[in-house]
């Protein structure tokens, strides 16, 4: 991509951003030819915001769910303090962009993880983690998915950032990968998995995401709220779900698409 293709795709999907509505197909120039030039749109989109940060959000986790979208590597995204809701929530369905739930393992900083040149380790990310949380993610895309984008378009659009609802805290000690998670929609269950399907454990993806973060000359930053992966795969909310995810003997997490 030329520079002004790289400002006008960020642009565009800034304004898309700001009034909740979506992109027609990209034309060919604005489609960035590499993760990296789509990770600097994404970086663009996120300062011509200006929105204060929630944290990141981390997608594709799993072989299936690259395969889904596309991928040829997990992806990562801005999120932002705004579309952060405590459990129970209740979000507009008619204002949200073919909004996908996935429940996940928040994690929250408790130290910065700034750029360096060693890769960071999963017992250095344990120590650094200071809360883990039962969530739901409602990934939404300012790219319509059918057909579906190039996974370049999709990081561009902050690899499908949308709202965030917190819900119990997860005891210290718990093992994450072991965990297992249900997702409930109008007390049907429809979803299953554990924190497993995560790269293997929740806390090899929250490294994954220190290190990629290095590899774009950058770091993570104390307090930042982190969205793991799916544990449950995605599943698609329409008006008037009820959806619960369910993390082990905990509290469920709940959202109500009004």
């Amino acid at each position: 991509m030329t520079p002004a293709a790289r400002e006008a795709l960020a642009r565009v999907l800034a304004a898309a951003r700001r009034d909740g509505q979506q992109v027609a197909a990209l034309p060919a120039h604005l489609v960035p030819g590499d993760a990296e030039e789509a990770y600097a749109v994404q970086a663009r989109v996120a300062a011509l915001l200006g929105w204060p940060p929630l944290g990141w959000k981390i997608a594709g986790t799993n072989e299936i769910m690259r395969t889904r979208l596309g991928q040829p590597e997990p992806i990562l995204g801005r999120s932002f303090a705004r579309f952060l809701r405590a459990s129970p929530a209740v979000l507009t369905h008619a204002a949200l962009l073919d909004p996908i739930v996935e429940a996940e393992i928040m994690l929250r900083l408790g130290r910065d993880l700034p750029p360096r040149a060693a890769p960071w380790t999963r017992d250095e990310i344990a120590d650094a983690v200071a809360a883990a949380h039962a969530g739901i993610e409602v990934a939404e895309c300012r790219l319509p998915m059918e057909p579906r984008p190039a996974h370049t378009a999709i990081i561009a659009d902050g690899s499908g950032n949308g709202h965030y609802v917190i819900g119990p805290a997860i005891p210290a000690g718990t093992d994450l990968a072991a965990l297992p998670v249900a997702v409930l929609v109008n007390g049907r269950e429809r979803r299953t998995g554990t924190g497993a399907e995560v790269m293997g454990d929740p806390l090899l993806a929250l490294a994954w995401l220190a290190n990629r973060r290095n590899a774009l000359g950058d770091g993570l930053v104390a307090r930042e709220w982190i969205s793991t992966g799916t544990c449950t795969g995605m599943l698609a909310a329409r008006a008037g779900d009820v959806v619960e995810a369910r993390f082990g003997d905990l509290p469920p997490v709940q959202v109500t698409f009004a």
